[in-house]
């Protein structure tokens, strides 16, 4: 069987100028290049650049797949929303990394399973699962938990996938709604292989979702508080009142 590689890349918080475009054009011919997307496949032969080195420079998502078995999602986030000292908790030689460039965070979160079975339609779930990606900016960790729980995970592929000194390693802060995955929460446990039942085991200790509900109320005595706030509160009072 011949090799396959996919590789994907997505910028979401802003498109890449002509110049940009011009850069990552210089490193695959082949590849179909837009202002926010960069797509290639291998049969033979490789990627030239480093994936990490794209994340850093132009890319807010990267997804790659090949068919021996590795899955790979990197994020890039604004260290402002995310900071490395939250990541490290959850952090996994071989499964899930974060590093520092300049004033953003990427993640790197891996599952390998050599000689597994190959994924069929793994190669489109970068959609899917990019919404994780303001999930964690909005200080939702359970990606991360994830991401964690399936490295671990790989224990029931490989008694050899991670050093044994690992087995003494605490568990990391159990999130919140592990009963109540979103969409692409889902979507990144299906593409990093999180066995269901690890999976169902671990939301037995998490405790369900705070809803919090804004109060209208509270709102507009809020921005009555502001400069001008009288009439700006006349704009947004509360349903079923007049202004």
């Amino acid at each position: 069987m011949s090799e396959y590689r996919y590789y994907e890349f997505l910028a979401v918080d802003l498109p890449l100028d002509a110049r940009q475009q011009a850069e990552v054009r210089a490193l695959s011919t082949r590849a179909r290049i837009t202002a926010t997307g960069f797509i290639n496949e291998y049969h033979w032969g490789d990627f030239r650049c480093d994936p990490r080195r794209m994340m850093e420079r132009y890319y807010d998502a990267h997804l790659h797949v090949a068919n021996w078995g590795a899955h790979r999602v990197m994020l890039r986030l604004p260290r402002a929303v995310l900071r490395l000292a939250a990541v490290e908790r959850y952090r996994v030689d071989g499964g899930t990394e974060a590093w520092v460039s300049g004033k953003h965070l990427i993640l790197n979160l891996t599952s390998e399973d050599v000689g597994g079975d190959w994924v069929e339609g793994a190669e489109d779930s970068l959609p899917a699962i990019i919404g994780v990606r303001a999930e964690l900016a909005a200080g939702d960790l359970r990606p991360l938990y994830l991401a964690w729980l399936s490295a671990f995970g790989a224990w029931e592929r490989d008694e050899d996938a991670f050093a044994y000194e690992f087995e003494d390693e605490l568990e990391p802060p159990v999130p919140a709604g592990l009963g109540s995955l979103s969409a692409p929460q889902w979507a990144l446990a299906d593409f990093l292989r999180l066995d269901a039942d690890l999976l169902a085991v671990a939301a037995e200790a998490s405790p369900p979702l705070v809803t919090v509900r804004d109060d209208p109320r509270e709102l507009v005595v809020w921005i009555e508080g502001l400069p001008g706030g009288v009439h700006a509160a006349a704009d947004v009072a509360a349903p079923g009142t007049l202004a």
